[in-house]
């Protein structure tokens, strides 16, 4: 009986101190490998700020991240490039580099921090509007993941669209344009 007591008390102390010293995977990182192998070609990332609006339309997936959007960034866009079948293409607002740090304190310090996390890809600037009116426009056929960090600062979100990872912009251009020729030799011949 004794052993016995002793047995529970011990398994008790072992259950109370579950997996210390073994790291956990955040949900959202479990979140976003589990969308990454589902995404492809025209999906779209946003790793977002603190106020980023919840979507309700179905085909958008929204996880919260307790970390701030550079560290976010450098794990989805270190996750993307283990994915041979898409590779970012990445946006961020235009209204980013003008905010002052005056009234929105710790920008400055988080455009040093974001360009770090970037991985040498060279963002887009578009207005925020015109990246949530791309975003929409995408989600009407397309599904997007909204990671949304703990930063809280405007114009902040980074918007990552999927491109093909076997396909560049020069090899589509290629392409067409070769099909243009053939087409006209075709119609040249035909007269």
């Amino acid at each position: 009986m004794l052993f016995g007591c002793r047995f529970l008390v011990l398994m008790a102390v072992v259950s109370s101190l579950g997996c210390i010293g073994f790291p956990t995977t955040p949900e959202w990182h479990r979140a976003l490998d589990r969308h990454t192998d589902q995404l492809g070609y025209r999906n779209w990332i946003v790793v977002a700020e603190a106020s980023f609006p919840a979507q309700s339309r179905p085909g958008i997936h929204q996880v919260n991240a307790a970390v701030d959007i550079p560290e976010a960034l450098d794990y989805v866009l270190g996750s993307l490039e283990q994915k041979e079948n898409v590779r970012p293409r990445l946006y961020v607002p235009r209204e980013l580099r003008s905010v002052e740090n005056d009234y929105a304190p710790g920008i400055d310090y988080f455009r040093k921090r974001l360009e770090n996390s970037l991985h040498g890809y060279e963002p887009t600037e578009l207005e925020q509007q015109s990246l949530l009116t791309l975003l929409e426009d995408a989600n009407r056929s397309f599904d997007v993941l909204v990671i949304r960090t703990t930063t809280p600062l405007p114009y902040s979100s980074v918007f990552i669209e999927l491109q093909p990872g076997y396909w560049d912009a020069d090899a589509e251009n290629r392409l067409r344009e070769k099909i243009d020729r053939e087409h006209t030799e075709k119609n040249v011949r035909g007269r």
